[in-house]
């Protein structure tokens, strides 16, 4: 069984600047037996960031549809996950009104970091949260995901406008606020016109690219296998690969490295 104090020291060997900006995709089975649970993996995490911005993302895409059209962030669960539904909930965390893509934030930037979501009108847009990210050059960390769970990347596509990603038509919400304001939302969804065709499930076929280019790094946290990203560097360098071939995530095939 895993210690606070044995995860924090993970952490550190994981090199993640405490002051920095870091959001986590997370599998919380995947770190194993944790004294105190997923409460402590998480006064773990804010504990280590306490100076710094920590962010999860608390989608609701999976669950939002035409009829289930009211997303009241203060209620709405996360589609992604336990680690993300509890971060939510804690004190001082701030979640963004993005009706299908919202992320929560806690620390230094929070309020701003989450402002204005609910006048996105596609998933990730290059001036919301996911593009906030790049701004501030953070580190996104994997913990026992792959990078099939990598949501910036589909930022990445959204702002190279890469074709058969965003539906033409749109899907109306209603936002509701923690405080009770209403926002009446109309948002361009994800889509492909080939229902087979999921980009995300071939976004790891970028990892032996990030990894030439020094955009990954590799530690465990509990058991977890972890894969820590900058960000600006996996975006640069996805943004090569997709002006060379927009369709590069509409298959497996590996990539050229030359």
């Amino acid at each position: 069984m895993y210690t606070a104090k044995e995860l924090a020291q993970q952490l550190t060997k994981l090199k993640i600047n405490p002051c920095g900006t870091l959001l986590v995709h997370s599998s919380m089975k995947s770190i194993g037996n944790v004294e105190g649970g997923a409460q402590a993996v998480l006064n773990v995490l804010c504990s280590y960031m306490k100076d710094g911005l920590l962010v999860f993302p608390t989608h609701t895409w999976a669950q939002m549809n035409k009829s289930y059209n009211v997303f009241r962030a203060d209620s709405e669960p996360s589609c992604v996950g336990l680690l993300s539904n509890l971060f939510l909930k804690m004190p001082g965390v701030i979640r963004s009104l993005h009706p299908t893509h919202s992320v929560a934030a806690l620390g230094r930037d929070a309020e701003s970091f989450t402002a204005g979501e609910e006048k996105a009108t596609t998933p990730c847009p290059r001036n919301g949260c996911w593009g906030k990210l790049y701004d501030r050059k953070a580190t996104i960390l994997f913990i026992g995901c792959t990078l099939k769970s990598n949501t910036f990347l589909h930022g990445v596509e959204e702002w190279c406008k890469i074709q058969n990603r965003i539906a033409k038509t749109p899907q109306e919400f209603t936002v509701i606020a923690p405080d009770g304001r209403s926002f009446s939302v109309v948002q361009y969804r994800h889509h492909t016109e080939d229902p087979k065709t999921e980009p995300s499930e071939h976004y790891d076929k970028m990892e032996p690219a990030f990894k030439a280019g020094g955009a990954v790094w590799y530690g465990e946290f509990g058991d977890a296998k972890c894969i820590a990203a900058d960000a600006v560097k996996m975006a640069d360098i996805t943004t090569r690969y997709l002006m060379k071939n927009p369709h590069l995530f509409d298959d497996d095939r590996p990539l050229d490295l030359a």
